[in-house]
């Protein structure tokens, strides 16, 4: 047994995710999660709620409350919808939390007492409509280097470039579209990234394993243009962390908190800290997941995220983490994610079109979701969700090819032989090429959930399934069991251990379906097919089982039609 971390970008807090958000960075980890507790590891799976800057401030202020009240309602609600579409965290904690402040304001004075703070005097944007200063974030403009209209004063999300709020053309104040903005003084810590550029570049060259889409952003970022720039980590904001070094007050830091960016990855390292707190676990048992003096060595670190997160998993959090001196944990492989676009157009929170998790599970059942999903996971290019494409998945992966196979494999049983696993009767040749090629498939399979390869795992996934549909169909029990019913029985015995089989490995896509399936069957037994012969033999004759409920409904062509009139791509 090995021990593995996993982290998922944690999802802002200024309202619900859509299903870009969930597919690019939460619902891949849990997969991954999932699967690794089936094989016997040990897994902590670690997310929060991103609670401080400017954009928990405006979202506050639009909704009447205090920020920490506001804060501490969206986490609720953003955790019940994390429940509700089964994403198995060990801890989803909160970036506002105490263990983070006191971890972050460490961070800082650790990086300051290397020489890796410098203080800058600055000149930052401020908008006389909005009274106050702009965070880099809420300016927009033209990107200098794409073209985009909407890019954001730190970052283009179209092309990723990093941008200052003054390469922008035609910038405006994103809360209120004023283009009376000038520019004004004010002092601010900037962590220097440059100093451990040649650290950077040396760790991340050594990760030849990282998916394409990751390195190549982190190489963008490191090489091109002037390279790796230092980045600010403070703002002058009320709400966040308050700029200390350690548990000393920050002299001509007054009033000022750590910029979003600095404080939220270390969330990460202080939701584990947190997950030990609400267990009644000790420091010693959350510092075994990241301290290497402490036992970490042997634990092996993923991250999810989507590509716009990158740089700052890839450089900045790293930089925070070696800048420290400490031995701290580095992340071991990031799986990064393009992006998944809506009907023609994009997922967007802040335009408001596309799905939404919430409006997504008073649809469908999770499963539904979580499969369509991971089986077109934006890995290798954006992809696109469309209501036809999606309807045509799970009417025919979900209804036609696994549910079918579950219910006409227990309702024979039932109504021709009994409520119980038959006995008697003998494997031939099919039988035998079955669990061949069953073997050879799911050790296949197993390759691609441990690679990370989320849409050839469910490639995969489906043939699995698909061999079950083949071979019941060329064997043919109903006709089998009118001259000879012990054998209909044998076909039929493999058949519901088959059922057995499918609901464990297919339990990290689709979990309720797959605990539906374990109940019908009245079993516990959730064990790995290791031995895929032994695994087809675990329900013995005379073991009783259940016929379930259908497992999926198909989805009609009216309730598409419907859909896509409801879910036009504005949120209302």
């Amino acid at each position: 047994m090995s021990r593995v971390l996993i982290t998922s970008a944690i999802p802002y807090i200024n309202g619900i995710k859509h299903l870009g958000n969930l597919v690019g960075s939460q619902l891949p980890a849990d997969l991954y999660a999932r699967y690794n507790r089936a094989r016997g590891h040990e897994v902590m799976f670690i997310c929060a709620t991103d609670e401080h800057g400017t954009p928990a401030e405006l979202a506050a202020k639009k909704a009447g409350k205090p920020v920490d009240e506001y804060c501490a309602e969206m986490h609720e609600i953003q955790a019940e919808i994390a429940k509700g579409f089964r994403l198995s965290f060990d801890h989803f904690g909160r970036s506002s939390s105490q263990r983070n402040h006191k971890l972050t304001q460490h961070f800082a004075g650790r990086l300051a007492d290397a020489g890796l703070i410098e203080e800058v005097s600055e000149k930052q944007v401020y908008s006389n409509a909005d009274g106050r200063f702009l965070p880099d974030r809420y300016i927009e403009g033209t990107c200098p280097n794409c073209g985009y209209d909407k890019a954001r004063g730190d970052q283009c999300e179209n092309c990723t470039k990093q941008l200052d709020p003054t390469d922008l053309i035609e910038p405006r104040s994103a809360i209120s579209g004023s283009t009376d903005l000038e520019v004004r003084e004010t002092k601010h810590l900037y962590l220097k990234q440059s100093a451990l550029k040649d650290q950077l570049d040396d760790w991340i060259q050594s990760k030849t394993d990282w998916p394409v889409l990751t390195t190549s952003i982190a190489k963008k970022w490191l090489h091109d243009g002037d390279g790796l720039q230092d980045r600010g980590i403070t703002r002058d904001l009320d709400w966040g962390v308050p700029v200390k070094k350690g548990d000393q007050d920050w002299p001509g830091m007054e009033g000022k908190v750590f910029y979003v960016w600095f404080d939220a990855p270390i969330e990460y390292i202080a939701g584990t800290a947190e997950w030990a707190d609400a267990n009644g676990k000790t420091d010693a048992d959350w510092e075994r997941w990241w301290r290497t003096d402490k036992g970490a060595d042997d634990v092996r670190y993923v991250q999810f995220m989507g590509k716009d997160n990158v740089p700052f998993h890839t450089l900045s959090f790293p930089a925070t983490i070696m800048g420290s001196g400490e031995p701290w944990k580095l992340v071991d492989y990031i799986k990064s994610f393009n992006y998944l676009n809506y009907d023609g157009g994009q997922f967007s929170t802040s335009q408001g079109r596309g799905v939404f998790m919430d409006q997504a599970l008073s649809i469908l059942p999770a499963d539904y979701w979580r499969w369509w999903l991971l089986s077109h996971a934006p890995e290798n290019s954006d992809a696109e969700f469309t209501w036809e494409n999606f309807q045509s998945s799970v009417n025919t992966d979900l209804a036609n090819v696994l549910g079918n196979f579950v219910s006409r494999v227990t309702k024979f049983c039932a109504s021709k032989i009994g409520p119980h696993v038959p006995e008697g009767g003998t494997y031939g040749e099919a039988e035998q090429a079955l669990i061949a090629d069953l073997t050879a498939r799911i050790r296949s399979y197993e390759a691609q959930m441990d690679a990370m390869e989320v849409r050839k795992a469910a490639n995969e996934l489906r043939a699995i399934w698909a061999v079950g549909n083949e071979y019941l169909q060329a064997a043919a029990p109903w006709s089998v069991f009118k001259t000879d019913p012990v054998q209909a029985g044998a076909i039929i015995r493999l058949m519901l251990n088959l059922i057995r089989v499918y609901a464990v490995i297919s339990a990290p896509f689709i979990p309720d379906a797959a605990a539906t399936m374990l109940a019908a069957l009245k079993t516990n037994n959730n064990a790995w097919p290791d031995d895929v012969t032994a695994a087809l033999d675990a329900l013995k004759p005379g073991h009783g089982f259940e016929v379930p409920e259908v497992l999926f409904a198909k989805i009609s062509d009216e309730e598409r039609e419907e859909w896509q009139k409801k879910f036009a791509g504005v949120r209302t």
